[in-house]
This record gives C-alpha cells, structure tokens and sequence, in this order.
C-alpha cells in the first residue's frame, strides 16, 4: 500500500512538473501541444513495445515441450497469482537476467536470458518468475508507460526551449516563454523528470519483490536470487539498450557514488533486506520445487 501510495505521489510530481515547465516556455497553449504529442507518441509505445522489445533482443518464444520446468513453473505461478497465462520467452545471450513486458496481463510475456539458467537454482528461478509475474499483476507496464509520457513531454519541452535560445526567442509577456523560463525548463525540468521516473522505477521494483516472495511463500529464494544476479552481472554484464534498463530484474548498468542517484533500481543490499524481513503469512503457501535442472532442451 505504501508503494502504490509513492507512486501516485511521484506521478502527480512528474505532472506538476510538466504543467510547470509548459508554463515558462509558452503558456497554457504550448504545454497542451506538447503534452498532446506526448500522449500520441507514447500511446503507440504501449501498443506495440512490447513486440519491438522482444524483437530488438532476439528472444523467442519457448513451449511446454521447449523447456517444460520452466514454463511449468510460470504456468503454476499465474494460476496461483489469478493471471492468464502469459508467453514465455528465451533470450540468447549470457548475461543473467530477466524482465516482463506487455501492455496487460492478457497480453504479457515473461522473459529471461539463457544465462539466468546456468546460475539460479529452480527454486531460485522460482522466485525471479515470481517476481516478474508480481509486475503484471500490479499494473507496472501501464505504470511506466505514464511516466514515460510525462518525462517524454517534459524532454520534447526541454528540446522546444534550447532552440527557443538558439535562434533569440523569449517573449517576456503574460504567456510566458521569458529567457529565464525557457533556460530553466532546459535543465533544471528534464533533470527533476529523470529522477522522478527512476524514483517510480524503484518503488515498483521494491513492490514487485514483495509480491513475488508473497507468491512463493517466502523471500529467501528471490533474495539469494538477487545476489547472484548481482554477482553474475558483473562479471558478465546483461547486453541492454539504457531505455530498457529500467525493465530487468537487475539493473545491467553499473554505477557507483553519484551516478547511483541515476540508479532504475533499488541497491540489491535493500532488496535483500526487506526480503527477509517480510511477514509472509499471507494467502499464498508454499510450495515445494521440483528436481533441478531447467535448462531448455535447445540448449543442452
């Protein structure tokens, strides 16, 4: 509940933000132009992300005869969790990791990269599923699809103001588009957006790991999974595009000092933490794993 509370708050910031940064470029008529193209844009992007998503990292599509455990496992975990089955998807390369994506549990796909299979336990993978099913059943995907329209008009306002500068524009009238307003709204507002989508980014990461240990019946299995993510990621780093980063499970951009301010997902070391410190006496039991091994029979 704190989370999704968070979350509102943070999407009504990033909208004041815009409503402030259209006001000192051009006035109320130039904020609604951009918000509108904004709005197109990324309305396009939550139809069809997900298939150029998938597309742009080779995955394919894998079955019940493919990989069986793995699919299993997703199949099961939906059941449980009151989602329709979603697709599952193999990405070939060796960078551990794993993301969903889709525009809504009808149409979601749960996607994990071969080298997640050579270092995580099932009942580790377990968990991961399980946390990546928790963003579907939370709405993330639409959740991030508003903060990418906000921040995406506030950058398309930004880019409006630098050219604005170029060519000597800044009226200083009722309307606004005065130079200061133009200046501030080319640095100061693309910068507030970008940390309020991370800060959105980190609240439904913290969220989804409760609701995937919740589904599991306990956060000991996502919790060592995190940490050896972490630990595989750095020695073999997940191959990802910086607009996507936001979607892994981990994030495959490393960063230290001030660029962790910059950070799409919480510290591991947090993560952890409130893994084991949840009270999992909910509605979901346990369940035990099956027998190791879930390597896709197209990569034996």
């Amino acid at each position: 509940m704190l989370n999704h509370l968070k979350t509102t708050l943070l999407l009504g910031l990033l909208t004041g933000v815009l409503v402030v940064a259209g006001r000192l470029l051009g006035g109320t008529e130039g904020m609604v132009l951009a918000f509108g193209f904004a709005v197109l844009m990324n309305f396009g992007a939550y139809w069809f992300s997900d298939k150029l998503l998938l597309r742009m990292y080779g995955a394919h599509e894998i079955g019940p005869e493919d990989a069986p455990e793995i699919w299993g496992t997703v199949e099961d975990l939906a059941r449980r969790a009151g989602l329709p089955m979603p697709k599952v998807y193999l990405l070939p390369q060796p960078g551990p990791n794993a993301f969903a994506t889709g525009r809504n549990p009808k149409h979601a796909a749960v996607a994990v990269t071969s080298g997640i299979l050579q270092i995580l336990t099932p009942e580790q993978l377990r968990g991961v599923l399980a946390h990546e099913l928790g963003h579907i059943k939370n709405g993330d995907i639409l959740i991030s699809t508003l903060a990418a329209t906000m921040a995406g008009a506030i950058s398309m306002l930004a880019n409006i103001a630098q050219w604005g500068l170029i060519f000597g524009g800044g009226r200083d009238d009722e309307r606004g588009g005065n130079p200061i307003g133009l200046l501030v709204t080319m640095l100061v507002a693309p910068f507030a957006a970008m940390l309020i989508q991370l800060a959105i980014s980190r609240s439904r990461e913290y969220a989804a790991d409760a609701y995937g240990a919740k589904l599991v019946g306990e956060g000991r299995p996502l919790a060592e999974a995190l940490q050896r993510l972490e630990q595989g990621n750095a020695r073999v780093p997940t191959q990802a595009d910086p607009s996507t980063a936001h979607l892994f499970i981990v994030s495959p951009l490393v960063g230290r000092g001030i660029s962790s301010l910059f950070r799409t997902h919480p510290h591991t070391e947090d993560r952890v933490k409130r893994l084991r410190e949840l009270d999992l006496d909910g509605p979901f039991p346990a369940r035990p794993v099956g027998a190791p091994g879930l390597r896709p029979r197209s990569l034996a």
